[in-house]
């Protein structure tokens, strides 16, 4: 993959999502000493930055693959994404989704008439489960992470941020990017690679699913114990991909990890200063900002706000 593949995936998905604004704070500013801007992807469609990577990908179905729908894994954000793509498109979609899901990812993905399928996390594999659907009714299978056209997708924001923020007269010393299996941040780091070649790159992972960290510090793939919280239940991803991981091996600088706490405390600052709800997987970069894993003091830091679908 190349920076190329997220600016085509930008002009063909445009015209179904929201380019989600820049946003400064200058409580945040005060807080950090810095100069921040933030995404705000909990104001995309669906309430998170999924819906770019599942609308580039199903864009590219052929037409026969198209008449027999589309069928995904996912905590709920990607299942929301696809479900709303397909949706858009005329196709039926099957999500297999865990059963502790929140509530509002459940009843958003049914919203958009696609058909859930609920599993056990601790007990049932949801690739098996999902396979098992693609043998029986032969629809595409577009895996959360792990699949190019979703990486190039989730890497568009990146290139609208930079555009902002060049736009604005500054340059991105950093971001921060919440991070599960490393779609996002894969295509983050394509798509800086061309337009801010010089802005640091950090991963954020919950405390106890920091494999992407992890996995950069000793340079292969590390698993999870699983043995963590599940409060930021859109993080909770066994290992990298290895799609995901061959991108962002030699392009992100590091990573970081942060607790409930920081993340509750994130999201009550999104809430009071930025007024925004932010669900606990989409706040771990804000979180990771505030308790300063990364040098703040006169730079100018980017945040991603990766999701919003909290039950209140």
């Amino acid at each position: 993959m190349t920076p190329l593949d997220v600016h085509a995936a930008l002009a063909r998905i445009a015209p179904h999502i929201q380019r989600t604004p820049m946003l400064r704070s200058a409580p945040l500013d005060r807080l950090t000493g810095a100069r921040v801007v933030i995404k705000p992807e909990v104001l995309q469609r669906t309430g998170s930055f999924k819906l770019r990577g599942a609308m580039n990908a199903l864009l590219q179905l052929p037409p026969e693959v198209l008449e027999k729908g589309v069928v995904t894994y996912s905590s709920g954000n990607h299942g929301q994404a696809i479900a709303c793509a397909a949706a858009a498109l005329g196709m039926a979609a099957i999500i297999v989704m865990p059963a502790d899901a929140p509530a509002i990812k459940r009843d958003s993905t049914a919203f958009w008439g696609a058909v859930i399928i609920q599993y056990d996390r601790a007990t049932e594999n949801r690739e098996a489960i999902a396979q098992a659907v693609v043998a029986q009714t032969g629809a595409a299978l577009i895996p959360p992470y792990e699949h190019p056209h979703v990486i190039a997708g989730q890497g568009t924001l990146a290139l609208e941020l930079a555009e902002d923020v060049a736009e604005a007269g500054l340059a991105m010393d950093a971001l921060l990017v919440p991070t599960g299996g490393g779609g996002l941040i894969a295509g983050c780091a394509l798509a800086l690679e061309s337009v801010s070649p010089g802005t640091e790159l950090h991963s954020v992972e919950p405390e106890g699913w920091d494999d992407t960290a992890r996995s950069l510090a000793a340079g292969t793939r590390q698993v999870n114990d699983g043995r963590g919280s599940k409060f930021c239940d859109a993080l909770l991803t066994p290992t990298p991909g290895a799609l995901t991981f061959s991108i962002n091996q030699s392009r992100v600088t590091s990573g970081f990890a942060v607790s409930d706490d920081e993340v509750r405390a994130a999201q009550g600052f999104a809430a009071r200063h930025l007024k925004l709800v932010v669900e606990p997987g989409g706040a771990v970069a804000l979180a990771a900002l505030m308790h300063r894993r990364v040098d703040t003091a006169g730079r100018v830091i980017g945040v991603v706000l990766s999701g919003g679908n909290a039950d209140i």
